[in-house]
């Protein structure tokens, strides 16, 4: 038996792999499978090329778990190792500067013991003992055992083993006594492995007998050795990649369509990317990309190395160009990956640009779930916004899709506002925005369908983009001045009529849900003769909040109304005529008064016309501050006679609600109100 000490730069090797890597501690088996894969690709290598004279047939990588021993066995049949192999590949670690190392890759996370020759000694994150027993492929070779506790000292010696290849036990921690379930082990090593080149067994296939699963004599194979992105696209039938995906997210609907990737220059990139269906913003998830290295699995976390608005796409993408053992920020000046992303963006582009140019039907039939891809790559990735304009689709309120070119021509002649810019009129919820839809409808405008989770910062985007255009929802303003033409309508009525069907209509507006203000115009006798529009920008602002926590400032804010009363309707007419006829008698003394105390502070401001502030006399000053605290008390004796009269009202509060209900406004005990009152004045 020899007996030795562990060539590395450091005593401290295995508390920094525990310390450093405890929380990615389970890729240990990945290490230690690749590296069994590993061996038994060179063995085909030496076969390939004459110097492996045995078979190849039926080679596999064995992963056995068992729970009473409290191990775990990973056999390969590859090329083994001799006593002088093991010495040379196992005690002596290329490890130097380990403390400055870890100190400048400890965020690389997972990748750091595979790349930098520490693959093996992974185990010693769950085992409190490891031991190989190997055999080299060589003639004549004799079988070594090899085992190491945790620290720099070993022991090896010849042992007894038949078969050619390597065997490594783990002998696990109690703290890691899990990792000897064999169901553990499978779904690490289908999370890890299972695309991997060579055969992965790990138990036995399982029936449904007597109630029960149990073991049939059929081992089960963990991997798929050859998956869809490694074969070529002419190899492949739709079948075959709808097949792949549901074999990636089992539980997912069938994606919109795939783009393959396979490049061999300057770089080596080959992979599937799927457009998945997305059904509710819910489903905005990102690392859903699985990023392999030669059909090894690394991680789901692919920013850095995708554009960010294809961490949405679903799918598999393998490199071994892609440094895998740096920081995130390094990853975003490495070349490599700067032309890999590129690629990427390129050929998703191209993909989606053929698509648009020579099946736009179909193109069409998809868009409404390509849209939230496509929205996402212009707001975050300039070089893809230039190209997707392209085929980017405006879809209206019938259903019909327009390019950007060709809807400008389409709204040129009747949307195009005094400063001669076009207008484009949209409707975010189709249903709650029906009436101000079919009046836009009515004067021929045409109206776009923008109900994504990116269309308010899109809207934004295309705005400072195009100056020639802007975006403007249909119930942002009544429809004379959505599309301002010529000078909006004058008032009829004078203010102090104004006045008091404000007063009368404050008195019913709601208390809660936001912000109402009354406001006043003459749409013509057939328009409605209530209706509520939102500012577009504060409730784009909002919008954007929702998206952006740092608008939070707007998010915090409530909804903002306006009730705009329609001068010109006959029922506001016949409100203002039976107002004045109830509140006449109370309301013309009240108004004689303001208008007496009016004139006789107008008298005096009239005497202090050229006079300086602080040169007006105190006596005149004191009379208009006495003046002011009248003209307060009648104004709020007004208030409350008109609000006294609105309250009772059921034609106001009928009015309000009409218009409330239209906005989907109206719920719960309001609506219950309303249904009553609608009842008795039909009665």
């Amino acid at each position: 038996m020899t007996k030795g000490k562990i060539g590395v730069s450091t005593q401290d090797l295995f508390p920094i792999i525990k310390k450093f890597l405890y929380s990615d501690h389970e890729i240990f088996l990945r290490e230690l499978v690749s590296n069994a894969v590993d061996a038994t690709q060179k063995l085909k290598t030496l076969a390939s090329s004459g110097v492996f004279k045995g078979s190849t047939e039926g080679l596999r990588v064995t992963v056995k778990a068992d729970k009473k021993a409290g191990t775990l066995t990973i056999s390969d049949q590859g090329i083994g190792m001799t006593a002088e192999e093991v010495e040379k590949y196992i005690n002596q670690i290329a490890f130097s500067g380990a403390e400055e190392f870890l100190k400048k890759y400890k965020d690389a996370g997972n990748a750091i013991i595979g790349h930098f020759g520490l693959g093996f000694y992974s185990a010693f994150m769950v085992s409190s003992k490891v031991e190989i027993f190997s055999r080299s492929y060589q003639e004549g070779a004799k079988a070594v055992h090899w085992s190491c506790e945790g620290t720099t000292d070993y022991e090896m010696e010849e042992c007894d083993k038949a078969e050619r290849g390597t065997d490594v036990v783990l002998h696990l921690t109690k703290e890691d006594e899990e990792f000897a379930g064999e169901e553990k082990i499978q779904y690490l090593l289908k999370k890890y492995c299972r695309f991997l080149p060579v055969e992965i067994i790990c138990g036995k296939e399982k029936e449904w007998k007597d109630g029960k699963y149990e073991d049939i004599d059929k081992d089960l194979i963990i991997n798929d050795t050859h998956p869809a992105w490694t074969r070529k696209p002419s190899e492949l039938k739709e079948e075959d990649y709808l097949s792949f995906y549901h074999d990636l997210y089992p539980a997912a609907p069938d994606p919109l369509f795939h783009i393959h990737l396979n490049v061999d220059y300057p770089f080596t990139l080959t992979g599937i990317l799927y457009f998945p269906k997305i059904s509710s913003r819910l489903e905005l998830q990102k690392n859903k990309i699985q990023l392999y290295c030669n059909q090894v699995y690394v991680t789901d976390t692919v920013e850095g190395i995708v554009p960010e608005y294809l961490t949405l796409l679903h799918g598999v993408i393998d490199s071994p160009d892609i440094p895998l053992n740096v920081s995130r920020s390094y990853l975003q000046s490495d070349r490599n990956v700067k032309k890999i992303s590129n690629h990427i963006t390129k050929k998703v582009a191209d993909s989606l640009a053929d698509l648009f140019k020579n099946k736009r039907s179909d193109f069409e039939s998809k868009w409404d779930d390509l849209k939230i891809f496509v929205q996402y790559g212009i707001l975050t990735d300039e070089k893809f916004a230039e190209r997707a304009m392209e085929f980017y689709l405006f879809k209206n309120t019938d259903g019909k899709y327009f390019s950007l070119d060709e809807y400008k021509k389409v709204i040129a002649d009747l949307q195009t506002d005094k400063d001669k810019k076009l207008v484009f009129l949209y409707a975010s919820k189709v249903d709650s925005e029906y009436s101000y839809i079919q009046a836009a409808k009515a004067k021929g405008y045409d109206v776009l369908v923008m109900d994504g989770v990116f269309d308010t910062p899109f809207v934004n985007f295309m705005e400072q983009k195009n100056p020639d255009f802007r975006f403007t929802r249909v119930d942002s303003d009544v429809i004379d001045k959505l599309i301002p033409k010529e000078e909006a309508k004058i008032v009829s009525l004078s203010q102090q009529e104004q006045d008091d069907l404000r007063g009368i209509f404050n008195a019913q507006l709601p208390k809660d849900g936001g912000m109402y203000m009354v406001s006043f115009e003459a749409l013509g006798e057939e328009a409605d003769p209530v209706l509520i529009t939102r500012s577009e920008f504060m409730r784009r602002m909002k919008d954007m909040a929702e998206i952006n926590p740092e608008m939070g400032f707007y998010g915090k804010m409530g909804d903002q109304f306006n009730l705009v009363v329609n001068t010109d309707h006959r029922l506001v007419k016949e409100l203002l005529a039976s107002e004045k006829e109830a509140l006449g008698g109370e309301m013309q003394p009240l108004m004689q008064q303001k208008a007496d105390l009016q004139k006789q502070k107008d008298d005096i401001n009239a005497l202090n016309k050229d006079v300086k502030p602080e040169d007006v006399p105190a006596s005149d000053k004191d009379r208009i501050a006495d003046l002011d605290r009248q003209l307060a008390d009648l104004g709020k004796k007004e208030r409350d006679l008109l609000g006294r009269y609105g309250a009772d009202n059921k034609v106001v509060g009928q009015l309000i609600d009409l218009a409330l209900l239209s906005n989907g406004l109206l719920k719960g005990e309001a609506l219950h109100k309303f249904l009553k009152r609608s009842v008795d004045l039909i009665k």
